[in-house]
């Protein structure tokens, strides 16, 4: 008898949890399209076009991989792209992955909105525009442009303990987008039919907190480096160590006994 109370007691609360659990998330869900609502009364909405399918890094769009959502109107006009602007994109490459239903941005699209000017138009919301020196072997021999992708090195001599100088190496930033190299954009680049220009500077789309990093590192007399990626490779290393000459020379017979390893895993 206890056994069958015990039973119904326990249905009976998980029910009751269910019930609750139900009327919490509707209640949610009721809040959540109120602010909706909220904010298409306020700023309107409008037609968009989105990704219909998942898009790898690198590919070239097709009619078919476009299509429309509605959307509320702020922050994307002059951003997204519209209806009319499918003959805009077709046939170029997208900068970044995108999972199906995101909206494009000009700012996923090679080369920008042809449209524009300036510099700004390139730069993703909540992201800066900041430029380090890097000329010649620093920037894989002047061979960085526009729209590549690369992790920024950073080479630090400073003063340890009894004054004696120290020198470190270290990964500042993996996988960042170049916007341009000197005063050259991925538009200006389009419009030269692209023909390279030497520069001595190189412009990256970071977060706030990465180019307070950057400007920190050049201030200390830091020579940062850029390290080229292959377009499709948005791989992320975790845990990267800090390389002095103690670190060379322990670890660099491993390194090259990895090396030949994985070439002839490769063969």
């Amino acid at each position: 008898m206890k056994r069958k109370i015990v039973l119904v007691v326990s249905l009976a609360a998980g029910l009751l949890a269910a019930v609750l659990t139900r009327v919490c998330i509707s209640a949610k869900d009721a809040e959540v399209k109120a602010l909706k609502d909220s904010i298409n009364r306020r700023y309107g909405t409008m037609e968009v076009l989105c990704f219909a399918r998942e898009i790898p890094s690198g590919s070239e769009l097709a009619k078919s991989d476009l299509g429309l959502k509605t959307v509320p109107a702020v922050g994307m006009r002059g951003q997204a792209l519209t209806a009319e602007n499918v003959a805009d994109v077709v046939g170029r490459r997208v900068l970044i992955g995108h999972k199906r239903g995101d909206v494009v941005f000009w700012s996923d699209i090679e080369g920008g909105d042809p449209s524009a000017t300036g510099l700004s138009a390139d730069v993703k919301r909540q992201m800066r525009a900041v430029s380090i020196n890097c000329t010649g072997a620093a920037s894989v021999s002047s061979m960085v442009r526009p729209n590549d992708h690369v992790d920024v090195i950073g080479t630090f001599d400073f003063e340890g303990a009894g004054g004696r100088r120290n020198f470190v190496t270290c990964t500042i930033l993996q996988n960042v987008l170049v916007l341009a190299t000197g005063s050259e954009t991925a538009k200006s680049r389009l419009r030269s039919q692209g023909i390279s220009r030497a520069y001595s500077t190189v412009t990256l789309e970071v977060t706030p907190r990465e180019a307070e990093m950057l400007a920190f590192a050049e201030q200390i007399k830091g020579r940062l480096v850029l390290t080229l990626r292959n377009r499709n490779d948005t791989s992320y290393e975790k845990e990267l160590p800090k390389v002095d000459f103690e670190k060379i020379r322990g670890e660099i017979e491993e390194l090259n006994l990895k090396r030949q390893t994985q070439k002839l895993t490769n063969r």
